[in-house]
């Protein structure tokens, strides 16, 4: 982890130096009716550069993010899947709508979603704080937990990824179950997307002119 943030220092730093040597070509050209080579090598527009420079942002985070969560206890892992889930939306906005199970007596669902305040449609949840890829066996006996209890939805949520036998597993499923397989990359980008264990550092807002503003009544 050291060595990851120290990586990520170095990284921010030399973007915050490209962010001001991008500050100072933020002014337009000045119109030439005549085309020479140097407009065919025109610097990308600032909008291209910036989110050019925040999705590199995203994916260091998500490296941090996967390594800081490997690094919690599976119990951690379980709260923090439901969690997610609630925060994509499932369950709507009730404060009980997600669950971690009991370990005792889990019959390996992990975590339970309630789509509905009677938990008449319900989402169970399996989640593997792994470093190895999970095979075709963990999946199919989910896929099995969620028949026996007849669930018809199931999310598998990993810090790894799955291995081409396990993603087959889904597809050749033919029980009425609606499995999703959440590897841990996907994780990371939904943790990102849903503000799930980070706080904002700082914003921008990149402004340009209303023309409308300018028009002729």
């Amino acid at each position: 982890m050291a060595e990851l943030g120290r990586r990520y220092q170095a990284w921010k730093g030399s973007q915050l130096a490209t962010l001001d040597s991008a500050s100072l070509s933020l002014t337009p050209a000045h119109d030439d009716d005549d085309t020479t080579l140097d407009d065919l090598d025109a610097p990308e527009p600032p909008e291209v550069r910036m989110a050019t420079i925040l999705r590199q942002a995203n994916e260091t985070l998500s490296a941090e993010l996967l390594e800081k969560t490997k690094a919690e206890s599976p119990a951690f892992f379980e709260r923090l899947v439901v969690q997610l889930l609630v925060a994509m939306g499932y369950g709507g906005n009730r404060a009980n709508a997600g669950q971690v199970t009991q370990l005792s007596a889990d019959n390996g669902i992990d975590g339970i979603i309630n789509e509905d305040p009677l938990g008449l449609d319900t989402i169970y949840l399996q989640a593997k704080r792994w470093q190895d890829p999970v095979g075709e066996g963990p999946v199919r006996d989910f896929i099995g937990a969620l028949v026996i209890k007849g669930v018809k939805k199931g999310v598998f949520l990993t810090t790894s990824y799955f291995t081409p036998a396990a993603r087959a597993a889904v597809l050749a499923n033919k029980s009425d179950q609606k499995i999703v397989l959440i590897d841990g990359s996907r994780l990371a980008a939904l943790m990102i997307e849903h503000n799930l264990g980070m706080s904002v550092a700082q914003s921008f807002s990149l402004k340009r002119l209303d023309m409308d503003f300018f028009g002729e009544e």
